[in-house]
């Protein structure tokens, strides 16, 4: 689960030093859009391609849902502290709510949901995983909102490496690559995200203009400076910039996210 939001003002400085240089973006692993949507907001003129690989316009299509569900929670946990433990009998209203909605309209966005009466860091994708877990009133005020989100981009949805090899002709364009870090959740890609899928992608960032995000949990940028002494040039990220920030998911859990770039 990726903290992109914290990198945005550095990622818009990128941006802002390519412009007039690309004329696309191609973000490889879109995630929740985060970053094509930074892109079109600085770089209007530009073509953005948003690869949405996990399907997150499933979950912005079901926001108005959200909303409900969540405003139905908060209206259970009335009286509730903020952050406070739920009972059992208040857990199972909760679970009472987001069933009703699953058996009535088929779909649920469960992870935000989930977002919103788990502990920080906690994360789940099916009410299944959700009734094994400890719940606590984290419901944010107020409702959600997406409305123009992804105008204007180029939304597809398709495998990182077709979508790569249908652009990488293209000199004037820009790769955002965020794929799942090793050693954390990978959402979609948990069925087969290996060291050597994590190799592949490093493969991508020869010859291209970049911007990698990775974290120091995957170690792969301590492996790329071993390989940069060892073959310099030909080296993955040779000569790249770095920038790094430190996030704390809840008070046990803090890593180091890291922004590499290459233009």
């Amino acid at each position: 689960m990726g903290q992109k939001r914290y990198f945005i003002r550095d990622f818009t400085e990128v941006l802002e030093r390519v412009d007039g240089q690309i004329d696309t973006v191609v973000d490889l692993f879109g995630g929740s859009g985060l970053l094509s949507h930074t892109a079109k907001h600085v770089l209007p003129g530009c073509r953005v391609v948003y690869n949405d690989f996990d399907r997150y316009i499933d979950r912005l299509a079901a926001v108005d849902q959200t909303n409900e569900i969540l405003k139905a929670i908060k209206e259970r946990l009335t009286g509730v502290e903020p952050n406070q433990r739920l009972t059992p009998g208040q857990r199972a209203e909760v679970l009472a709510v987001v069933r009703e909605y699953e058996q009535r309209d088929g779909y649920v966005d469960i992870l935000t949901i989930g977002r919103n009466v788990l502990f920080s860091g906690k994360w789940v994708t099916s009410l299944e995983e959700l009734c094994k877990h400890t719940m606590y009133n984290r419901v944010r005020p107020g409702a959600y909102e997406c409305g123009g989100y992804l105008d204007g981009l180029e939304v597809v949805h398709m495998d990182y490496r077709e979508l790569f090899e249908r652009e990488r002709h293209n000199s004037r364009a820009l790769f955002v690559l965020d794929p799942p870090y090793l050693t954390t959740e990978c959402g979609q890609y948990e069925n087969y995200w290996k060291l050597t899928d994590y190799l592949d992608v490093l493969r991508l960032l020869k010859g291209t203009k970049y911007v990698c995000f990775t974290s120091d949990k995957s170690q792969i940028v301590e492996l790329c400076q071993w390989l940069a002494g060892e073959y310099r040039e030909s080296a993955p990220m040779y000569g790249a910039e770095v920038r790094q920030r430190t996030n704390t998911l809840n008070y046990q859990a803090k890593f180091n996210d890291m922004m590499i770039t290459r233009l």
